[in-house]
């Protein structure tokens, strides 16, 4: 037991920082089918390890799905429970699904005449005035997910230091019954997305795919991705790959194994929607299924 419990505490020491980053994803039971029943389960979560849920369940007041056909098609059995949360796709017709969960919404942080009075008194007695090891009482307002009336409401008077940003997460993934198509993954035109160029349900192992990525439907050259296949827990390293988008917008990737594949990326920029936003944020989740030759 001795020995069991010290292999447990070094393997702790040797993972790397960014396996315990928190990870969103919607993972299907199988991302290729073929039938006239066929019916896919999809888990959602936000863990640290992929696909294993640790952390906390993903919400799924926005989570929708789109039919082959364009049209929404209808989350069935769905559950939440306090790890992850669970729902059925009754796939009816051929084609491609594109099952999403995007968010999109305001948030603020600003200073009090309070905080900035404990900010100064911590500078003065050399400990930090902001970051995690900052005193509490110096970190002063925040409000997440708002909306303009919260901000016209929940903002105090004498806020300092005011900055709001905008967000757009988009968190998803594909399956297809029988031969795939591309209604589906029509661009909105909103934040990040992926535009095929290879289907992402037609990615195999030892092959390269192509992706164009867009921002507000155009290309996005220099987007970072980190790529990792699921199963973290159960290595010691995340194995995880990184690929930017050439000039075009365009993600290349050659999967190195067969495995379920989440991949991420994320921007900053000074083009928000809202006029009281002074920057934006954008993130865009995908997880795919690469099968073996």
């Amino acid at each position: 037991m001795k020995l069991r419990t010290a292999l447990v505490l070094a393997l702790a020491v040797l993972a790397p920082l960014s396996a315990s980053a928190h990870k969103q994803w919607i993972v299907p039971s199988q991302a290729v089918v073929n039938g006239n029943d066929v019916w896919v389960t999809f888990d959602g979560a936000v863990s640290n390890q992929l696909f294993f849920p640790d952390h906390v369940a993903m919400r799924l007041d926005n989570v929708t799905v789109t039919g082959p056909d364009g049209r929404p098609a209808e989350l069935k059995n769905a559950s939440t429970g306090k790890y992850r949360s669970t729902f059925d796709v009754q796939l009816q017709q051929t084609g491609t699904y594109r099952v999403s969960n995007v968010n999109a919404g305001l948030s603020a942080r600003w200073d009090t005449p309070e905080s900035l009075a404990a900010k100064a008194k911590a500078e003065a007695e050399g400990k930090p005035s902001t970051g995690p090891d900052a005193p509490p009482e110096t970190r002063g307002g925040f409000l997440r997910n708002a909306t303009p009336e919260d901000l016209a409401s929940k903002v105090p008077a004498d806020a300092k230091n005011l900055q709001i940003t905008e967000s757009n997460s988009r968190v998803e993934t594909f399956v297809t019954n029988g031969a795939p198509n591309t209604t589906a993954l029509a661009a909105t035109g909103k934040g990040i997305e992926l535009a095929p160029v290879t289907h992402p349900n037609d990615l195999f192992a030892g092959e390269e795919a192509s992706f164009r990525v867009l921002v507000d439907g155009k290309p996005a050259a220099g987007l970072e991705f980190e790529i990792v296949r699921g199963g973290t827990r159960y290595r010691n390293a995340q194995d995880d790959l990184k690929a930017t988008t050439d000039g075009d917008g365009l993600l290349k990737v050659t999967w190195p194994e067969a495995g379920m594949y989440w991949l991420e990326t994320s921007v900053q920029d000074d083009k928000p929607s809202n006029p009281k936003a002074s920057q934006r944020r954008l993130v865009y989740v995908v997880t795919l299924e690469v099968l073996p030759q």
